[in-house]
């Protein structure tokens, strides 16, 4: 059976001013994988994902999300898609002025179709999913670690149940035991809600632990697509210094010799019947 392409990229041309960052680059992605994108500094790797949004309109080229041209004169189509996708900012993004709960409640009150106490319901139940106590509901962005404002910024993404998740540096800043436990919860969340995950990260460790396959962007175009470990051994000056240097061949090596990996359970059933509200009852102060 063929793969369903969930984002298909076309001869992509990125262009500001005389500066070319992408030409005739080319990619599909696959539902229900987890593809990654790498590339030195000033790559357009963010300037991709970007576009991939509808945020930024490169200079020539197509790029069809859900099957249709995100950057055709059609508002209906980024409406389409800001509603089946969700975004992790690098830092989170969380807005300053809005509680925890508050921020995760935003794009379920900006549909303008459920009633406030289903969507605080709906809030506190990703809230769990991401592993953050009631007991921070109330508190500010001020308030909070790097790691939790990540977890309640992922938490905000998946409010909407999308089907396709933008990363962008999800562990940076991060300490290891943070890194890891983050990591984690991508892959659960992937695995329960069935998500298609981009991701941009310069994390060997994180790149190897989630990625069903890996794009490489250099010479201002993908110059190789495939899984971690084969693209691993492809021969070009940047694969060979990037992946060929201590921290790469030691998380090359922390790879799994199976397909078994740890979970979390996630499943919402289970996870409103913890919390009370598949009763309908009340989810605390």
């Amino acid at each position: 059976m063929a793969q369903e392409a969930i984002i298909e990229i076309e001869h992509l041309r990125s262009q500001f001013g005389r500066t070319v960052i992408h030409d005739d680059l080319n990619l599909n992605i696959y539902r229900g994988e987890i593809f990654s994108i790498v590339g030195g500094s000033g790559s357009g790797k963010t300037v991709l994902m970007r576009q991939m949004l509808g945020l930024e309109t490169p200079k020539q080229g197509v790029i069809r999300v859900f099957g249709d041209n995100i950057h055709e004169p059609k508002e209906h189509h980024l409406e389409h898609l800001r509603r089946r996708s969700g975004m992790l900012f690098q830092h989170g993004a969380l807005y300053s002025a809005l509680n925890v709960i508050e921020n995760v409640m935003q794009p379920l009150r900006e549909l303008g179709t459920l009633s406030e106490s289903l969507i605080k319901d709906i809030a506190y139940l990703k809230l769990h999913m991401s592993g953050i106590g009631f007991e921070h509901a109330k508190k500010m962005p001020s308030d909070l670690s790097g790691g939790m404002i990540k977890r309640i910024a992922l938490a905000r993404a998946i409010a909407l149940d999308p089907e396709l998740l933008f990363l962008d540096e999800p562990t940076a800043g991060l300490d290891p035991d943070s890194s890891d436990g983050f990591v984690e919860l991508i892959r659960a969340l992937h695995e329960e809600l069935h998500l298609t995950v981009v991701m941009v990260t310069h994390d060997l460790d994180t790149l190897f632990a989630l990625s069903s396959r890996i794009g490489v962007i250099a010479d201002k175009k993908f110059i190789a697509v495939d899984t971690p470990l084969e693209v691993a051994k492809v021969k070009h000056s940047f694969i060979e210094t990037y992946f060929g240097g201590d921290r790469g061949l030691r998380a090359r090596g922390a790879l799994p010799t199976n397909t078994e990996q740890p979970s979390i359970k996630l499943s919402a059933a289970s996870s409103l019947n913890q919390l009370g509200l598949a009763q309908g009852e009340p989810h605390g102060k």
